[in-house]
């Protein structure tokens, strides 16, 4: 492994970790909001990344994906969510699988103040290119986790607001396919599928969000 992989593993790290722990927070959070105290009690309403830490998850397959210099994939431990504790069981279940991934896009904004900040008060110094290239990739590995998160395949976020959202009979029928979905999801990512379907609309968010911050 050369140094420049070394160097890109120890500076997306602390982006990767965070921006699937808050994501993880994020659900429990909005679950105990909403009535299931499940993930307080068992200690996972937590921002402590050691909390939520998959070893897989979290830190072997999105660093041999840096490694590879492939699509960055990666999970940490699911927070339980107890639906029948929830007020409304499925417009709740919605708005927890929609936490997640609207934590990583405040995390994505997050990481762009980072940036800018990194020319205020530290331009053309030996902190800048390190923290700036931290900051890019903190944008860009949320985003990444939003969409990822929002694709209608179960049992990503994007497939509980499926789900939430049908009638139902069809509810029933598309929670049959929930065996599925990270299978499908794990065929996209070597055929370039998924690249082809999140590198759009991650370009066009992250080109608004540069905007924003003038970047």
């Amino acid at each position: 492994m050369d140094n420049g992989i070394i160097q890109l593993i120890a500076i997306a790290i602390i982006p990767v970790i965070f921006a699937i722990t808050v994501h993880e927070f994020a659900h429990g959070w909005m679950a105990n909001q909403l009535g299931d105290a499940t993930a307080r009690m068992m200690g996972r309403l937590t921002l402590n990344p050691v909390k939520h830490i998959d070893p897989v998850g979290t830190v072997l397959v999105p660093g041999l994906l840096l490694a590879l210099g492939g699509f960055l994939f990666g999970w940490a431990k699911p927070v339980p969510v107890t639906w029948e504790n929830l007020r409304q069981p499925r417009r709740d279940m919605m708005l927890v699988a929609v936490a997640g991934p609207m934590a990583n896009l405040l995390m994505a904004l997050f990481w762009a103040l980072i940036m800018k900040l990194s020319f205020v008060f530290f331009n053309e110094t030996v902190f800048t290119y390190p923290l700036f290239r931290m900051a890019d990739l903190g944008v860009k590995i949320n985003l990444i986790l939003m969409l990822l998160n929002l694709l209608p395949l179960l049992p990503l976020d994007g497939g509980r607001i499926t789900h939430a959202l049908l009638p139902p009979r069809l509810a029933y029928q598309y929670g049959r396919m929930e065996n599925w979905g990270l299978v499908l999801i794990l065929i996209m990512i070597p055929t370039g599928i998924l690249a082809m379907i999140l590198l759009p609309p991650m370009q066009a968010i992250t080109s608004i969000i540069f905007g924003l911050f003038a970047l």
